[in-house]
């Protein structure tokens, strides 16, 4: 990987381009406490989709959310018109803030056009669910429109003129769900979208994310501090438990500099356990070594949680053992553990299935009951949603989108905590209860 020769005092840095970029970015009389989007599930690709509103005039732009990502990325190649549209300039405020290290000089083919700027920086984008892609994407900014909310309600749907992201080509898109023209990146970068929305209205750098189960409802993102207000009438921050988030010293882009850390949330998981027994494994692989390998994060792009191969021989060991009085069918790819559905009892919280417990710093437990650890795969087979990552991944648990749907997770950049809810069946209601038709 290139080494940077770029070097800043952080507290200097930080503040000079917080006040360079703010005061233009929230031009509006209404100033929101929260803002809210949609989320949707892809039946097909079982990718998370939301929809912004962005340019002059405005379009709306279909997105996968990207938990770890940079930043918002977009194509620019396709269609992208915008009056409003401005190239970020090298060595300007708005470079230093996404950190960028590369410069284009010349780059238009014809004429300039959103993505092809001269002296425009450039940052680069991941699409992780493509192989091996990144994007060389030069750095814009314009106008994003989106909903406030109060926590319980939608409000009136302001707008900021300044939103950096990033301009890509069409090649990126690979492998994204129809009709998706980019990826909503809600990092830890200053350039993610939560940090950029909280600089833009005032509030803190806090956003929770609650996905769907249901590929016909929606699910909710809200940026911003709580309430999180859920029908019927349930206000979940107040049952939320709080663990620290991690940083991991090394990124885990496709592409990056000496240095960079990861953009990515990771946790501190202890151990795992099974039916309340601990699982017996090589605990070494839940830290993070000097290279950024082990660890455990969590991921809006892996459907499943993946683990690595020791971790997850033992996890299903233990499950098998514990599950034994049920009959086992054959395994359905990727699953490699199923189930005769019709042998398994219902509770409020799905299958009637021993309970996974993830155990976190300062003993916290993070419970994974039969409605997120288990999989129908048809109508009468069931399968532990865990899959095997392999000998030496990159990260050893990668928490996915079936372990958190129905679950409350609020991120807190400014405190590094993370605070979650554990399954919302139990509270009796789900994340696709946000009211959205309620007007306040």
């Amino acid at each position: 990987m290139a080494s940077s020769s770029f070097h800043c005092l952080f507290l200097f840095c930080s503040l000079a381009i917080f006040f360079f970029i703010t005061p233009s970015l929230a031009k509006t009389s209404f100033k929101p406490k929260a803002l809210v989007l949609p989320v949707t599930k892809d039946s097909s690709t079982l990718q998370y989709i939301t929809t912004i509103n962005q340019r002059t005039p405005l379009v709306p732009v279909k997105l996968t959310v990207d938990l770890g990502g940079q930043s918002l990325w977009v194509d620019c190649e396709q269609g992208y018109v915008s009056s409003t549209y401005k190239p970020a300039h090298c060595g300007s405020a708005q470079c230093k803030l996404a950190g960028t290290k590369v410069c284009d000089t010349e780059c238009y083919r014809s004429s300039p056009k959103p993505g092809y700027n001269n002296n425009t920086c450039r940052i680069f984008p991941d699409n992780h669910l493509a192989t091996a892609l990144t994007g060389v994407g030069q750095l814009g900014q314009d106008v994003v429109s989106i909903q406030s909310t109060d926590g319980s309600n939608p409000g009136p749907v302001v707008s900021t003129p300044n939103i950096l992201f990033s301009c890509d080509d069409t090649s990126l898109l690979a492998n994204l769900s129809a009709g998706v023209k980019g990826m909503a990146g809600l990092g830890r970068p200053k350039v993610g979208l939560p940090s950029q929305f909280a600089y833009a209205f005032g509030f803190n750098r806090k956003f929770a994310i609650c996905l769907t189960s249901a590929t016909k409802s929606k699910g909710v993102i809200f940026f911003g501090d709580s309430p999180y207000v859920f029908l019927p009438g349930i206000d979940v921050s107040k049952s939320l438990m709080f663990t620290k988030l991690i940083l991991n010293p090394v990124s885990t882009a496709g592409m990056y500099f000496e240095g960079d850390a990861s953009f990515e949330y990771f946790i501190g998981v202890k151990a795992i356990k099974v039916n309340q027994k601990v699982v017996p494994f090589n605990a070494a692989l839940l830290a993070i070594d000097h290279k950024g390998y082990g660890g455990t994060k969590i991921s809006t792009l892996k459907p499943y949680t993946v683990l690595q191969t020791s971790i997850y021989k033992a996890v299903v060991n233990a499950f098998v053992k514990s599950l034994a009085h049920i009959p086992r069918v054959k395994p359905v790819a990727p699953f490699g553990v199923c189930y005769d559905s019709k042998k398994i009892g219902s509770t409020r919280v799905g299958p009637g299935v021993p309970a996974i417990d993830l155990v976190l710093n300062e003993g916290v437990l993070w419970r994974v009951f039969g409605a997120n650890s288990m999989v129908q795969v048809s109508k009468d087979v069931l399968c532990l949603g865990f899959v095997d990552g392999g000998v030496r991944p990159r990260t050893s648990i990668v928490i996915g989108g079936h372990q958190i749907e129905d679950n409350l997770l609020q991120f807190d950049l400014d405190n590094k905590r993370l605070g979650f809810s554990s399954s919302l069946l139990f509270r009796q209601t789900t994340c696709a209860n946000f009211n959205f038709n309620s007007k306040s």
